[in-house]
């Protein structure tokens, strides 16, 4: 349904429909999903949210271009409130043609004069535009619009002036014969009672808005037995971002910390949220790099990382700080400045704890009774036509990852070709290639033999250490499921890593090629290997 035909629907309702302020995209967003029907687009929160008067300081057209970051991020109606139409009938007829154009569904004009001052404001001493003239802006308005819902609020400030209940109906009853789609009838008193005597005289003629900001201690039900259409609350979204700015701002700078007020304010992920982060990273699943597919990234962080102590106490291994930043942003940001946007981080121990943003994350929850391939296994619908696949607690150089991504081949492995007394390190991983690197030659053609332990191989000594990185691509990702439910079949599959898979995909004739590297990765095993972390990552540009 158009949203000027919502909007126009509530207007004709048989029940009392309520419609809230927003200011912005964000506030509108917020609007809409809490469950409101309609917004309004109030002329002081639009002001205010720019620290300037609500007296048309705010000119029509920035106006408008707030309006239209509102109404693209929304699927329900904007009511605004237009002032006295920003000048003339002319100026009337561009205002209404604009907000058809972004798709606005009504707007509220009041019968004051241009230059408008909000009607708490003096109110009494405001002068009134004459019936004649604002009937004309009405009646350039409707016959400017393009979409025949359109609505046309007209807003009478009789009783803000002080003219009293006469002059109210005079003015509403020529409005309503000029075209206006409703009557918008104000009050600064605290009680209701002359809104509410107007309503019985008026007699539902036309709908009837009201805005009860003065007079907000009245029952809702008292709205509804007086038949008023629509309910604006119109200003408490800015109120209440201004307030709770205040609050932290003031804690911040008399703490000098950001403890207190974290837990209290919304989290950088619900920022993502509405700003519809996750419908980005969708689109460039289907549109990134020129319509082929994109690299996606499943990383491995599911262990607690029991050797580093009292560290992982409240936190997994991968969410410890190396030279102030969690392991684990470090990753994910290294695979976004390669452009692999769609990352999946496999967790178990305290995945509560995990706060990162830009990756989705899935729950092994038998974390602590099985190894790799069963966290693997929880991400197998994760995986796309080119995937690369890491262990969560491996620090490495940038351009390692640039270089996997550079190489052509279904299956590639990362191995370290450093002499092994000096890479830093478990003593597993140890890998036996079809050759040994030969430093002059790019992209050498070396295929993987074995990744053990060196208590496990001593026919000859290990060609390296895979560095826990490994690509599959294009067919290779078909031998990887295939070698994975080979191993699922096995009585011992939970207690199996990503060697164990590497093997079966030797074993099964699809051995993975080797890309050779020579040092700038280390893997965080122990207290000391963290302590040496921080020294690797403090480098410019890492």
């Amino acid at each position: 349904m158009r949203k000027t035909t919502q909007l126009k629907n509530m207007l004709n309702s048989k029940q009392t429909e309520f419609i809230l302020e927003a200011h912005n995209g964000l506030s509108a967003r917020v609007v809409e999903e809490v469950g409101f029907k309609g917004i309004w687009g109030s002329g002081l929160a639009l002001s205010a949210q720019h620290a300037v008067r609500d007296n048309n300081e705010l000119s029509w057209t920035q106006v408008v271009e707030q309006l239209e970051f509102m109404t693209d991020v929304t699927t329900i109606p904007i009511l605004l409130d237009g002032d006295t139409g920003y000048g003339d009938f002319n100026n009337m007829r561009r205002l209404v043609r604009k907000l058809g154009q972004i798709g606005v569904a009504g707007v509220c004009i009041e019968d004051k004069l241009f230059p408008k001052t909000n009607s708490f404001i003096q109110g009494e001493a405001q002068p009134l535009e004459d019936i004649q003239t604002f009937c004309g802006k009405i009646q350039a308005g409707k016959d400017s619009q393009s979409d025949d819902d359109f609505s046309i609020v007209a807003r009478v400030e009789a009783f803000i002036a002080g003219w009293g209940l006469n002059e109210a109906l005079k003015r509403a009853e020529a409005y309503h014969a000029a075209g206006a789609d409703a009557i918008l009838i104000h009050s600064k008193h605290s009680q209701p009672d002359e809104v509410l005597e107007f309503a019985v005289e008026w007699a539902n003629r036309s709908p009837l808005v009201i805005v009860p900001t003065k007079y907000y201690a009245t029952p809702t039900e008292v709205f509804e037995q007086a038949g008023i259409s629509l309910v604006i609350w119109a200003n408490h979204m800015i109120r209440t971002c201004i307030s709770a700015m205040q609050a932290t701002a003031a804690n911040i700078h008399h703490t000098r910390s950001l403890v207190e007020s974290e837990g209290c304010i919304a989290t950088v992920s619900e920022i993502f949220r509405l700003q519809g982060a996750d419908e980005l990273l969708e689109a460039e699943k289907r549109y990134a790099r020129g319509g082929g597919h994109p690299v996606s990234a499943i990383v491995l962080a599911a262990s607690r990382g029991g050797d580093l102590g009292d560290l992982t106490r409240e936190k997994p291994k991968v969410m410890l700080p190396v030279a102030g930043v969690p392991m684990l942003r470090r990753q994910i940001d290294k695979f976004k400045k390669q452009g692999i946007n769609d990352i999946t981080v496999v967790a178990g121990y305290r995945h509560d704890a995990i706060n990162v943003q830009g990756a989705e994350i899935l729950l092994n929850e038998q974390w602590a009774s099985t190894g790799e391939l069963a966290s693997l296994a929880c991400a197998m619908e994760n995986f796309t036509d080119d995937t690369v696949i890491i262990y969560g607690d491996l620090l490495f150089r940038s351009y390692l990852l640039h270089n996997l991504l550079d190489w052509d081949a279904d299956l590639l492995v990362a191995v370290d070709s450093s002499p092994l007394p000096g890479v830093v390190g478990n003593a597993n991983d140890l890998a036996w290639c079809s050759a040994a690197d030969n430093r002059a030659m790019y992209q050498q053609k070396v295929t993987l033999n074995q990744v053990s332990s060196v208590s496990e191989s001593s026919d000859r000594e290990p060609d390296g250490r895979w560095i826990g990185m490994v690509r599959v691509k294009g067919q290779g990702g078909e031998y990887l499921r295939c070698a994975m439910k080979k191993l699922q079949q096995k009585q011992d599959f939970n207690s199996l890593g990503l060697p164990d898979l590497l093997n079966q995909l030797v074993q099964d004739g699809h051995s993975p090629q080797v890309q050779y590297v020579n040092g700038h990765w280390m893997d965080i095993n122990n207290l000391d290997d963290l302590e040496r972390a921080g020294a690797f990552e403090n480098i410019p540009g890492e």
